[in-house]
């Protein structure tokens, strides 16, 4: 027998005590709230409860002796106002914000849009019945504390970042069972995480696991949204990646990531909804509140302010919507254990509350927050909006991902003129970028490929875009892709252009290694994955986007990132915690803590820099506090090789320890380099020396 008391207006959500289930939804706006309740495999409610109380524009009731795993729903009464931003419609049913768990996916009718979509207005309320096409939420049991899901929490410092997609890592894995591919079972899988391990990787970013819609546009076509860059709920993992296990299979594959010493991180999408603009679906947020959850035009409440080209933006001003993203991202890390968020578009998140302020609520609440404060912070930093570009904008305790070091990178082994000092730039954490808010070179993600745009292989085979499988007659992805073809637009057996390519590969991978910051690698970079100069695969549920587990086009290139790490962990000096000053290290001594060198034998003068056309510099950095090693990075982006005479004033002598042009990156066997003396600095290469215990940094307490 189930009895209906009051309740209380908190927690939102439905939260089950032992003897009965709480359910609270705000919605500022609404005149009623029923609670629908299900049985499964039933298309219609068999019980539908009138929520009992409202509090603070808190809906709420109490229903005893209800029980977890029952299934549930919203119909939220309210005006159908369009012209002032209201479009409540009972006939819909809602998806709860807080539902930490959702049974079945979107089946797409005309009856889940509140509005009529025969016309061209989105103004005329549709009064079909949408519950037999909607998920639904399933009522869980309270969490368990999870003391392995405490979250390795490795200092930014020591962070390699790897960006991966669930399914994609894993469906073709000879070693995984079938049954397994592509779920969260599979990223626990002994494989996965040696490989992880092998390579040096100390964080593992996923592409978005929220539940997210696949465009209907795209059903449409035969296609799928494969990222997940449609959320309709922030509490619950999607169910395609389950398995037979359950939500616990996510669970267990982060307790065995963090065993192996890996953080797990998740990509969220706080700033728009799968409803997309007015003419979109109605699955939760719009028929619960639309006023209260998304940005209207300023002046004009009928229409959505869009600052994210997905048709709406979430508008985390306000104090119940900023609540939710809150909570969400608590949950996640304390049901779960996520060590770092990394934000899609998070420009809209500090629209207070149309224009950009690092002063923004958001981001002051999770400075202060006892549970966020501990996490990692990662922006992308703009959004479609009047001033979206933000990079460097964002507050003490972001990162953010720095797209100026990828172009730079991408266009000094390119090529391009005037690329070398926007490179150098890169290299010294991008101090001109981020000092001025506060931060170190850690506030830097620095990287070459991620899920939008060429993979690593692609950026050195294709100079077009072929996004022609999207559906699109290739109009969709971006043309700025930053990239040479050396010859032959895609794939070639021509051995010269696979030299070279795979020489550039090295370049740009070496590059982020040694360069401050925090580097970040996109899946399967390491083993030349392409997509077939696809730069934009969102849709791609097929090889075009899965990790080629069974050929490596490039089999060495595996071994390249791991010494490449390896290197990068051994040394401090690649892994500063504050900019580089170009000061003194010692009084006595004429070792600054970065010196920039010409092939000439002496240091970089003006002319240098002004010479858009220098293609060949050095870089010599050491440690100011710990007793290390000093290193000498050589560049030479040009053709031809080029013979460099070693600064004096730089000392040595000098060993090698990575190069560039070795498929494996380490050096052949050779003697010593005496100080002042000369390198043949290959043409397209990267060539790492050391100056093993050559100084001594007294401690500055000392």
């Amino acid at each position: 027998m189930i009895a209906v008391d009051d309740g209380v207006p908190a927690p939102l959500g439905a939260h089950f005590d032992g003897r009965g289930v709480n359910f609270a939804l705000f919605s500022e706006h609404a005149t009623a709230v029923d609670l629908c309740l299900f049985e499964p495999g039933e298309r219609h409610e068999t019980r539908t409860v009138r929520l009992p109380c409202r509090t603070d524009d808190v809906w709420h009731g109490y229903l005893r002796g209800l029980l977890p795993g029952r299934l549930y729903g919203y119909r939220v009464h309210g005006p159908w106002d369009p012209a002032q931003g209201h479009r409540f419609n009972a006939s819909k049913l809602v998806l709860d914000p807080y539902a930490r768990e959702i049974r079945g996916r979107i089946r797409w009718h005309d009856a889940l849009y509140s509005h009529r979509r025969s016309g061209t207005r989105a103004d005329r309320i549709d009064r079909r019945d949408s519950a037999v096409y909607m998920p639904r939420g399933v009522v869980t049991a309270p969490d368990v504390p999870d003391l392995a899901l405490t979250p390795v929490r490795r200092p930014l410092s020591e962070t390699v970042i790897y960006e991966a997609h669930v399914k994609a890592l894993t469906r073709t894995h000879p070693d995984i069972p079938e049954q397994e591919r592509g779920t969260y079972a599979a990223m626990a899988h002994p494989a996965i995480i040696e490989h992880l391990v092998k390579l040096g990787v100390t964080a593992l970013e996923l592409l978005p696991i929220q539940v997210f819609a696949d465009d209907r546009f795209l059903v449409d076509k035969g296609l799928v949204n494969f990222w997940g860059y449609q959320p309709y709920n922030y509490f619950a993992p999607d169910p395609r990646y389950l398995g037979e296990s359950g939500v616990s299979s996510l669970k267990a594959a982060i307790r065995e990531l963090n065993a192996a010493g890996i953080e797990t991180w998740l990509d969220v999408v706080y700033n728009h909804t799968a409803e997309g603009g007015l003419t979109g679906p109605t699955l939760s947020f719009r028929g619960i509140d639309n006023a209260s959850y998304y940005k209207a035009e300023p002046g004009d409440p009928s229409r959505d302010l869009d600052c994210t080209g997905c048709g709406n933006t979430l508008d985390v001003s306000h104090p119940r919507v900023m609540q939710m993203v809150l909570d969400s991202l608590r949950h996640w890390v304390t049901a779960y254990g996520i060590a770092g968020f990394r934000f899609d578009l998070a420009s809209s998140l500090g629209r207070s509350p149309v224009d950009f302020t690092p002063r923004a609520a958001f981001f002051q609440a999770v400075a202060q927050d006892p549970v966020l404060a501990r996490v990692k912070m990662v922006a992308e930093p703009w959004d479609i909006g009047m001033g979206g570009y933000q990079l460097g904008g964002y507050p003490r305790g972001w990162s953010e991902w720095n797209d100026r070091f990828r172009d730079a990178t991408r266009g000094f082994w390119r090529g391009d003129s005037g690329t070398l000092a926007k490179l150098t730039q890169g290299l010294t954490g991008s101090r001109e970028t981020f000092a001025a808010s506060g931060r170190s070179p850690l506030a830097s993600i620095n990287f070459i490929a991620s899920h939008d745009g060429f993979t690593l292989a692609d950026v050195v085979s294709y100079e077009e875009k072929h996004n022609h499988a999207n559906g699109e007659e290739n109009r969709d992805g971006h043309g700025h892709n930053v990239s040479r073809n050396y010859g032959v637009e895609g794939d070639t057996d021509e051995p010269a252009t696979l030299e070279v390519r795979a020489r550039q590969k090295r370049n740009m991978l070496a590059t982020i290694m040694l360069a401050q910051g925090v580097p970040m690698l996109l899946m399967g970079d390491e083993r030349s994955r392409s997509q077939g100069g696809n730069n934009n695969a969102y849709a791609q549920d097929n090889p075009t986007s899965w990790m080629d587990w069974t050929s490596d086009p490039d089999p060495d290139l595996t071994a390249f990132v791991a010494h490449c790490l390896a290197f990068r962990r051994a040394q401090p000096a690649l892994r500063r915690r504050a900019f580089f000053t170009g000061e003194l290290i010692d009084p006595e001594e004429p070792l600054r803590d970065v010196h920039w060198l010409s092939p000439e034998g002496g240091e970089m003068e003006g002319r240098h820099w002004g010479d858009d056309g220098l293609r060949v510099f050095g870089m010599q950095i050491g440690n100011d506090r710990v007793e290390a090693d000093r290193l000498l990075i050589l560049f030479n982006g040009g053709e031809r090789e080029v013979s460099f005479h070693l600064a004096p004033i730089v000392g040595g002598p000098w060993t090698p320890a990575l190069d560039t042009t070795e498929p494996t990156g380490a050096p052949r066997a050779s003697e010593p380099i005496p100080a002042g003396g000369t390198v043949a600095l290959s043409g397209r290469s990267l060539l790492v020396l050391t100056a093993s215990g050559a100084f001594v940094v007294p401690d500055a307490a000392a």
